[in-house]
């Protein structure tokens, strides 16, 4: 009797103990809400649960992010930020200066991330050499994906210049097929707009509008045959694109509704969560012009500063789980982009991912290495959102000329400068 009673309280301590240690909850903002993200986004609540952790998932629908940055600064501002959050890019640099973000020192140095990771990630997730963010991937920005089927079907070469591009667009639309799926979405159009300017203007042009936001480049005569070529991509999406996110876009391309897209390799995501194989029902192509470079997207947590010990060891759980490499390996096997850990093998990863990391590994040793400004990698929102208002409206303006929107880019990115 007295054995049994000890085997049952020792149980019961037990069962209790691991009640209360399974629902420690982590709270994480983030905007990966399109299947091919919830697929990548399980596999970290996933590794949480195994240490014992619940996940609260606070998710904001919106693949640009917009939507999500409001909702987090209202509630920073409100003295209710979550655990961690889904940051990037510039915005990094503008939150850790505010004061709001955990130093995260000590996990990077037990990870050795310094050594681990490509020195230009560093820097990005760094403010004043200490770690205040955690890397998953490295994006590629500048690819076209093809449905192979429908470019079989109507025997049409693969585009490798943008006069091609709109050659094949024009044959696919007297077919009664959509060249290029998209939304009427500023930061999709954006995103095209930058791909352009790559394959157009090259480098060095990239760099001094984006990067270094120069007038004279912004207002050039090679902006205006950018911006021409962009203009001409408008006239190639459905009638129906009217808030259409990215992802059903991406599904027009898997189901053979719409034959292109042109889009960073997120959307692999959606491809592989569909089923589809690399090489076989979809290929990915670098955008034209753009086969020597690599626009690059990070994406990052930031952990917020917070006192409650219990909260602080989850946040350094968290982030030591984000850069392990099987993490790294099964997250963006899913996501569609490739590990940011410089040690993670990549043999089970597909041709595009290969693809992905030759192309990274030849544009870091030829200085061809470029931060996307759609995705706040080479400005802050603030610019960033000032160049979408300019492009989307010139973009859907029949009577909008070239050199008006470039007068509009300089006025705006001025403004945005307090110039």
């Amino acid at each position: 009797m007295t054995y049994w009673l000890k085997s049952t309280t020792v149980s019961l301590l037990m069962l209790f103990a691991q009640k209360i240690w399974a629902t420690t909850e982590v709270e994480i903002l983030h905007w990966w809400t399109s299947a091919g993200e919830v697929r990548a986004v399980n596999e970290l609540k996933a590794a949480m649960a195994s240490v014992g952790y619940q996940w609260i998932d606070s998710s904001v629908r919106g693949g640009g992010g917009e939507t999500a940055m409001t909702v987090l600064k209202s509630r920073v501002l409100a003295a209710n930020p979550p655990l961690a959050a889904q940051i990037k890019g510039k915005e990094i640099q503008e939150w850790a200066r505010l004061g709001f973000l955990s130093n995260l020192s000590s996990v990077s140095q037990e990870q050795n991330w310094s050594s681990r990771l490509p020195a230009f990630v560093t820097e990005i997730m760094q403010h004043n050499g200490k770690f205040v963010a955690v890397p998953f991937n490295i994006h590629k920005v500048n690819w076209i994906w093809l449905n192979k089927d429908v470019f079989r079907k109507y025997n049409l070469p693969v585009p490798t210049s943008w006069t091609m591009l709109n050659e094949v667009a024009t044959k696919l639309q007297a077919k009664g097929v959509t060249p290029i799926a998209l939304s009427n979405q500023a930061w999709q159009q954006a995103i095209i707009f930058e791909i352009v300017a790559l394959g157009i203007g090259g480098n060095e042009f990239y760099r001094k509008a984006f990067v270094e936001n120069d007038i004279d480049t912004l207002e050039s005569q090679k902006m205006i045959q950018v911006l021409k070529q962009f203009k001409r991509l408008s006239v190639y999406y459905d009638d129906e694109a009217q808030g259409r996110d990215w992802d059903a876009a991406t599904e027009m391309v898997i189901e053979g509704r719409a034959a292109m897209q042109i889009m960073g390799d997120w959307t692999k995501g959606e491809f592989l969560a569909a089923g589809k194989v690399a090489g076989v029902d979809f290929a990915c192509i670098p955008a034209p012009g753009t086969q020597d470079s690599f626009i690059y997207n990070i994406d990052s947590f930031v952990m917020f500063d917070v006192q409650n010990a219990e909260k602080q060891k989850a946040q350094i759980e968290l982030a030591k789980i984000i850069m392990t490499p099987d993490f790294q390996k099964a997250f963006n096997l899913r996501k569609g982009s490739i590990p940011v850990r410089n040690d993670v093998p990549l043999d089970q990863f597909d041709e595009c991912a290969q693809l992905s990391h030759q192309s990274l590994t030849a544009a870091a040793k030829n200085g061809n290495l470029l931060p996307s400004y759609t995705q706040y990698m080479a400005t802050t929102s603030d610019t960033g959102g000032a160049i979408y208002e300019v492009i989307t409206a010139f973009f859907k303006d029949p009577s909008m000329t070239p050199e008006t929107a470039a007068h509009r880019l300089v006025a705006v990115v001025k403004a945005a400068m307090g110039n």
